[in-house]
């Protein structure tokens, strides 16, 4: 390889082991937290600069973004979906895949984020079809479909969750009779395992991943409880049953130290420690308030030691945010002013970003439990239908938002 040549490729691999990627929902820690830096603490007149928009069909989705590639999971007309990789830089589509998906759906639209490695990209479809498609041919490595493995049948608003990879697994969660979670081969789509059921039905929640007293993790949130299992081999460590949510979709939130906290639609908010002796997990329960904390969508986001929740729920004077301390104790809370609806909540560099997911104006403000400070404010979405739900993903000092109609890439970073 020609020196001049050998010299920008090993830039350009220097420049993006300095960018943080975001490959999964959620962000590199599926917590809501980048580890970007200097990003600008205010915005230019009319908001950070947008560098391109990208039209897509209907959705709540968000991406993930990899080595200067954004990866996402389109639909179209009730009939198709669409794995679509694009460029990051300009918004150019590299390649798409597009199979049948056909299905009306309440809340038309894809709702799953991809994940993706070196190699693949990973999407759970509204109709259950599983994906495994290579970054390299742009076609299937595999495809299966999880109610054709385990059972079950959609909850009322679609199959609605996000892969989660472990070494040489794809972790989904079926939630049927016959398995609540279940890892499949990432090479060709084999199971590995499968969970014990708990209850009978899908909801919308994602697994996470925690590390608790030096033990992986998989952990989900359903209508019955938390169930954690073994990454390895499927099997029950714990479950936690004092938490009863209608229609749990935020991810669960593991604080460290094996402190979790959970919150959804009509259960409020709760925290509770795990802790292990000996062979045994013991739930200890430290906080719980049912009338605050309701979301309907979005999971926290922790960060440095407090947690900052997007109280989105049915319940007009709890669209804001609150900040808390680990232990519960309230430290701020904006109620309604801003409202941020059902929008979604990211930090990064000290930095607070949110969306009004029913405006589509985006707010920075500090992250900081001193007290809720605002830094800036404009209107980066358009769609008049509103619904602006999709989860913010942050990459290379740009930050990328959709609503219904088109993907937009702002510049965050500082000038």
């Amino acid at each position: 390889m020609p020196r001049a040549i050998l010299s920008v490729v090993v830039l350009t691999m220097a420049t993006w082991a300095q960018a943080a990627d975001w490959p999964q929902f959620y962000g590199p820690q599926r917590n809501g937290v980048s580890s970007e830096t200097d990003l600008a603490a205010t915005w230019p007149v009319g908001g950070p600069r947008e560098l391109w928009a990208f039209s897509l069909g209907p959705g709540y989705c968000g991406v993930a973004v990899q080595g200067g590639k954004v990866y996402l999971l389109d639909r179209e007309q009730e009939k198709q979906e669409i794995v679509r990789c694009l460029d990051l830089a300009t918004g150019r589509e590299d390649w798409n895949f597009a199979y049948d998906a056909p299905a009306k759906v309440t809340w038309e639209g894809s709702r799953s984020t991809p994940s993706v490695d070196d190699t693949c990209v990973f999407t759970v479809g509204v109709t259950g079809e599983i994906l495994c498609v290579d970054k390299t041919t742009h076609k299937p490595r595999w495809q299966k479909n999880i109610f054709t493995l385990y059972g079950g049948k959609p909850p009322r608003f679609s199959v609605s969750q996000s892969p989660l990879l472990y070494k040489d697994m794809v972790i989904v969660a079926p939630q049927s009779q016959q398995a609540c979670l279940s890892a499949l081969k990432k090479s060709d789509g084999l199971e590995v395992w499968r969970s014990a059921p708990l209850g009978d039905g899908m909801q919308y929640s994602s697994p996470v991943l925690a590390n608790l007293e030096g033990v992986d993790q998989v952990v989900l949130l359903k209508r019955e409880g938390l169930l954690a299992v073994d990454p390895a081999t499927g099997t029950t460590l714990w479950t936690y049953k004092g938490q009863d949510c209608w229609d749990p979709a935020p991810a669960p939130v593991h604080l460290g130290g094996g402190r979790f906290f959970i919150n959804g639609s009509g259960a409020g908010g709760a925290f509770f420690q795990v802790s292990r002796a000996g062979e045994q997990w013991q739930l200890t329960g430290l906080f719980k308030d049912k009338a605050l904390f309701d979301a309907q969508v979005q999971a926290a986001v922790p960060y440095q030691g407090y947690l900052y929740v997007n109280g989105n729920s049915e319940k007009k004077d709890r669209y804001g945010l609150t900040c808390l301390d680990f232990e519960g104790h309230m430290q701020w809370q904006t109620q309604n002013q801003p409202s941020i609806e059902l929008g979604s909540l990211v930090i990064a560099n000290g930095l607070l970003y949110y969306m009004d997911g029913k405006s589509g104006t985006l707010t920075m403000a500090q992250a900081s439990p001193a007290g809720y400070h605002e830094l800036a404010r404009a209107k980066v979405l358009t769609a008049a239908k509103g619904m602006c739900w999709a989860s913010l993903a942050i990459s290379d000092g740009k930050l990328l938002c959709r609503d219904q109609k088109e993907l937009k890439c702002l510049d965050i970073r500082h000038p």
